[in-house]
């Protein structure tokens, strides 16, 4: 098949690299003022969770291509954060590029506002289980076995096999919440909540160290637990059922000091997951997150005051860290 991936980020490339070694045709959307520093070559360092629990270490070589005008695709798949979409779509139509887009991205909007931003283009919602850093040529990165993607019924496209085709070819599987877009939400207002109190306990000059340090206590992580429940509240006050995501929510239904030990042994047991979590660092992402997240929940006048509170501590440290460097 003929895939597209918008830019050269991080998650866009992991799977691009799958994709490609899996014998489709991929090709990187680059914009004409940076495709002169577009580079060639892309050094692979993979945790490869697709063929093992405890995952398996690949190192390789990923040829770019860039995707020349008035191409057409059977998916493009656009990892993005979500106020950068109108922008995307803008850019794709003015190079006369079509596909089925695949929206890798954390979607705040709700349907009508995402309908407009999409302007009737055929998409379908996904979410990456993947992540990593990408410093110069080099990507060190980690992929798990799935994604998650919105069910057949509600993705109103007409390549949904093809799809699910493309996916089975590169040995990803897939997991269909009841709604995608709910889904995303909630996994937003966890992150948040998982961030806020990283933040609160550590540096944010020094994301992977401190992610490292609360992920080996049991008392942040029980924190962690306790925020997350707060930051739920905040995600169904919005109309989410909480109830139809039982499984998501269900490791922080239990007492938070049991959660928080049972979590600190997840992460010594889990690689992948303990490496996601180390590698996983852009800042303007993660404040994405936690601001849309704290201003849903005052708008909504929602109590949720550990989640509050570490996201102001949160904040105050940046703001310090700012004045330092200034």
């Amino acid at each position: 098949m003929k895939i597209m991936v918008i830019g050269l980020g991080v998650i866009g490339t992991t799977y691009a690299y799958c994709l490609q070694k899996a014998g489709h045709t991929v090709e990187h959307f680059i914009r004409d003022n940076k495709q002169a520093a577009c580079p060639q070559k892309i050094e692979i360092d993979l945790l490869d969770g697709r063929y093992s629990k405890k995952g398996i270490a690949k190192k390789d070589l990923y040829s770019v291509e860039i995707s020349p005008s008035d191409s057409s695709y059977d998916f493009i798949f656009v990892s993005v954060p979500s106020g950068k979409l109108g922008s995307v779509i803008s850019s794709l139509q003015e190079k006369g590029i079509t596909g089925t887009l695949v929206l890798f991205c954390g979607i705040w909007q709700d349907r009508n506002e995402l309908e407009k931003i999409l302007n009737d283009w055929d998409s379908i919602l996904a979410y990456p289980v993947a992540g990593g850093t990408l410093n110069q040529n080099r990507l060190e990165c980690v992929i798990f076995d799935h994604i998650m993607l919105e069910r057949q019924e509600k993705a109103h496209i007409s390549n949904y096999d093809l799809l699910l085709e493309l996916l089975e070819s590169s040995e990803i599987e897939v997991e269909c919440p009841y709604d995608m877009l709910e889904w995303i939400w909630l996994h937003m207002a966890i992150n948040a909540a998982v961030i806020t109190t990283i933040a609160k306990y550590g540096k944010m000059d020094e994301i992977s160290h401190s992610a490292e340090t609360a992920m080996n206590s049991p008392r942040i992580l029980s924190e962690v637990v306790r925020a997350v429940r707060e930051t739920a509240n905040i995600i169904s006050s919005r109309g989410v059922q909480l109830k139809q995501y039982k499984n998501e929510l269900l490791p922080y239904k239990i007492p938070a000091f049991v959660a928080g030990r049972v979590m600190c042994h997840m992460f010594r047991a889990n690689e992948l997951t303990r490496k996601i979590m180390l590698l996983h660092s852009n800042i303007d992402d993660l404040l994405y997150v936690c601001k849309n997240v704290y201003d849903c929940g005052m708008q909504n006048h929602i109590d949720a005051p550990i989640f509050y509170k570490n996201d102001e501590t949160m904040y105050k440290k940046i703001s310090c860290m700012q004045n330092v460097s200034e």
